[in-house]
């Protein structure tokens, strides 16, 4: 017994592997074999199996109508390895109007209704196939597919059907397999064969170009989708979720007003919808029906909804669309089987998979009649020949003993095939007439021609693509139906930012955290050396303490003193006067407890290519690729670590935050005291957000600190450089040493009584933009760049702003460069009246003194 035991092998197999395995081999027998549709024909197995076995039966759409269990016995018999119900189930949605926007079965006898009533028992009903089910069949004897061994191996079945419509489209499609699901909508065959039919002309058209002819789905229950959105976004990445309503009217009774329910939402019954509206107005949650009723005949649906006298349609039909399927939601879900692999696709690859499709179907047929052409073609050779001889072919033989021995003389005699020679003993005496010959010669004529012309299909691309157009707008005109899904746009789904012009706006943010949008046309163009205009009327205790200008539809990164980061879109903030204070940024952002805005970067997109640094007061940078601030919370995300103190309070500040692009070269600090470093990018690596950074630059003075920072291309660049009483200048960045990170730096400006003590900010110089500066009771002026001349790097320059003795600037920032009708001079409020001539020359001869 034990020797019995020890010469058998025993495999040791862990049972979680083996049922994942098992699981495995289930789920793709789901997937493949039953429940999802292939995207070339899109159809499932049952389906094409159907749909093959009324081809082999013969059951044309011209053909009697047959017994349905005579078509599902032999489904079963032949190809399909499971239940009878299954099958018929799947041929009566087939034949359901309703279920399908182009029927594939034609069905005689009771198939089902919108109102949920089942279909008659199959010995009851008869079925045969329709003109698009033809279509989709055409050329299958003309090995255009693939056949593959049935279940039981006794057969072929096509693995495709080479179909000449994408029914994966027109009649849509839902199957649940194992971990995934597909849901495809109906469309209209017109628009869908339309996009086809550009799709050939335009290969790299998008979902939004072919989107001007498939408008959208198309149910055959018709109703109204409501908003684009859905639909948009299944067809550019696969998912998407469509919203149906129910079409009705309003008729009047009397003083009453009726709702007449016309079309109902896709797959909706429409029995139990009557119910369900009659047992909600009858449980008082829905007010204002009097009576619900039915009256849908065979011209359509009309089911009529009777209001009361005080009741109002518009107030019950919102009510209905909120608590009844009269509106219902359609989840897109593009998911279909491609090379044996379950994928979700977007509109484009959709179409492009059924024209792939259809061109290899009829390259295999073209091939298939070149080859029947040729062989015709080479008997009909040898029979002219025979008939050029005909005296010696009939010599031949009658002095053969056999055919076998005929068919072997005639073939040396001639030159001929086997073929030929066997055609010509099997050639009546009648072809040897005059007409016969004339025959033959034009069918061997016209069969050349023939073969140049499949030969050249097959070598032309242009003229492949020609035959599938063709056909397309073949089928096109043979299945053209108008839309019967109305689309109306939805509030909901239309983006605010379509809405809204994206023009440049002055965004302006003061110390007590008031915000608000001004448009830049607001501040007009002024000589150097203006006044400037009032920018907002604040209290005493509040001022402005920063601003920039931005587009309507850029985002708003708002960097706290928390080092917390937050967004915002401008066209969020209030739009308000050049006097308004605005509004409180607590009520935009949610900003926590003593928490304080600290710097505010606008930018458009959140490209990987990009980086955003952080300069701090107290000389500290730090560089974050941007993209790790693209997911948007509404409580804001940790964008830097700031110093802190032995009792945990924060000792450092952010300064600014610039975003670098992958052209930028090199980071310059600018300090209050007049000390600049210049040094590579590169010196500062990317950290992630919830980081500190490094050291930017050293100060000399233990008082000085970082007051600006920008992001250089090259160094050509020049950079604008401004001081507190509004003198300020241009010099190029090369001026700067070059020096390594954490250094000193050099000399900016030349500060002095005139300057001020110390260094506001600077920009970098864009000749088509215009500088605006800021001043700290509230006045903004804007000022062209090109009338500020180049100075040195250790000089002060000239003055920008004339600000009076108590004020100040306190931020400065580019802008869009002033249109033409933008340009008119204003003169300071306290130069009214004077003239403008003499204004220039008081300016001119006050700038010339200062520069000695």
């Amino acid at each position: 017994m034990e020797n019995l035991f020890e010469s058998q092998d025993i495999v040791d197999i862990k049972i979680e592997d083996s049922i994942k395995a098992s699981y495995l081999d289930y789920s793709m027998s789901v997937i493949i074999g039953r429940a999802l549709p292939d995207a070339r024909d899109g159809l499932k197995p049952v389906h094409r199996r159907i749909l093959y076995a009324m081809h082999d039966l013969n059951m044309t759409s011209r053909t009697p109508y047959k017994k349905s269990a005579r078509i599902v016995g032999d489904v079963i018999g032949k190809y399909h390895p499971h239940g009878d119900s299954s099958v018929y189930d799947a041929l009566v949605r087939m034949a359901q109007d309703f279920a399908m926007r182009v029927p594939l079965v034609d069905g005689q006898g009771n198939f089902g209704s919108v109102d949920g009533d089942n279909a008659a028992a199959m010995r009851y009903t008869e079925a045969r196939m329709t003109k698009l089910s033809e279509d989709l069949l055409k050329d299958i004897d003309k090995d255009t597919v693939n056949h593959i061994p049935t279940y039981d191996d006794t057969g072929k079945e096509p693995s495709v059907l080479p179909t000449r419509m994408p029914t994966l489209l027109v009649n849509g499609s839902e199957g649940i397999a194992v971990g995934m699901a597909t849901k495809i909508p109906p469309h209209n065959p017109t628009e869908v064969m339309d996009a086809l039919v550009h799709l050939i002309d335009n290969p790299k058209a998008d979902a939004t170009e072919l989107m001007q002819f498939i408008k959208g789905p198309d149910f055959p229950t018709g109703a109204t989708i409501f908003g684009r959105q859905g639909f948009t976004d299944a067809y550019k990445t696969g998912r998407g979720k469509v919203k149906i309503r129910a079409k009705h009217h309003i008729e009047t009774k009397g003083k009453k007003e009726i709702i007449v329910l016309d079309e109902l939402p896709y797959q909706v019954n429409k029995a139990r919808l009557v119910e369900q509206i009659a047992n909600l107005s009858k449980d008082k949650m829905i007010e204002g029906i009097s009576e619900v009723r039915d009256e849908s005949d065979r011209e359509g649906t009309r089911v009529v909804i009777e209001l009361k006298k005080d009741a109002m349609s518009e107030i019950v039909m919102n009510n209905l669309y909120k608590q009844t399927p009269m509106q219902t939601t359609f989840g897109i879900i593009l998911l279909a089987v491609h090379n044996k692999e379950p994928k979700i696709f977007n509109l484009p690859q959709i179409l492009n998979i059924f024209l792939t499709h259809r061109k290899t179907v009829i390259i295999r047929r073209t091939i298939f009649d070149l080859e029947k052409a040729k062989a015709r073609a080479h008997i009909l050779e040898g029979l002219k020949i025979a008939l050029d001889n005909i005296d010696e072919v009939v010599k031949i033989i009658r002095a053969s003993s056999t055919d076998a021995d005929a068919n072997e003389k005639l073939c040396a005699a001639f030159d001929l095939t086997e073929i030929q020679a066997k055609a010509i003993l099997d050639m009546r005496l009648g072809r040897l007439t005059g007409l016969s010959r004339e025959k033959l010669e034009e069918e061997l004529r016209a069969l050349l021609e023939l073969i140049d012309e499949l030969e050249s299909i097959l070598k032309s691309e242009d003229k492949l693509n020609e035959i599938i157009k063709g056909e397309l707008i073949e089928t096109r005109e043979k299945y053209d139906e108008p839309r019967r899904t109305e689309i109306e746009e939805s509030y909901d789904d239309i983006d605010i930012e379509d809405l809204i012009p994206n023009e440049p706006m002055v965004v302006t943010i003061t110390h007590n955290g008031y915000v608000k949008r001004v448009p830049i046309k607001a501040y007009e163009m002024q000589r150097r050396g203006g006044k400037g205009k009032v920018a907002v009327t604040t209290h005493d205790d509040d001022f402005i303490e920063k601003f920039f200008v931005s587009n309507t539809h850029d985002t708003l990164l708002f960097v706290t003193n928390f080092g917390q980061l937050y967004w915002l879109k401008v066209y969020k903030i209030p739009e308000g006067g050049r006097t308004a204070k605005g509004k409180a940024v607590v009520n935009l952002i949610n900003l926590k407890e003593d928490e304080k805005i600290m710097a505010i970067i606008p930018t458009t997109d959140f490209d990987e290519d990009k980086s955003m640094a952080f300069f701090t007061k107290n000389g500290i940078i730090k560089r974050t690729a941007l993209s790790d601030f693209s997911n948007i919370r509404s409580n804001g995300v940790r964008a830097i670590v700031l110093d802190t103190d032995d009792e945990g309070n924060v000792i450092d500040e952010i300064v600014t935050a610039q975003i670098t692009l992958p052209e930028s070269k090199y980071l310059m600090i600018f300090t209050a005291l007049g000390q600049v470093i210049r040094f590579d990018i590169e010196k500062t690596r990317t950290q992630g957000r919830t980081t500190r950074g490094v050291r930017g630059i050293k100060f000399k003075d233990e008082s000085d600190f970082v007051v600006d920072a920008d992001v250089i291309e090259h160094e050509q660049q020049e950079l604008l450089t401004v001081s507190e009483k509004g003198v300020g200048k241009r010099t190029e960045v090369e001026a700067y040493r070059l020096t390594n990170r954490a250094g000193s730096g050099v000399i900016s400006m030349k500060l002095s009584p005139k300057t001020g003590k110390t260094v506001v900010g600077n920009v970098i110089v864009d000749e088509e933009q215009d500088l605006m500066a800021l001043t700290s009771i509230g006045k903004m002026i804007r000022v062209d760049m090109n009338t500020i001349r180049k100075a040195g790097r250790n000089t002060s320059g000239v003055t920008i702003v004339n600000v009076d003795k108590d004020d100040k600037v306190v931020s400065i920032a580019k802008c869009p460069k002033a249109k033409d009708d933008e340009l008119d001079i204003q003169l300071a409020d306290d130069m009214a009246g004077v003239d403008l001539e003499e204004r220039n020359l008081l300016s001119n001869t006050e700038n010339e003194e200062e520069n000695k």
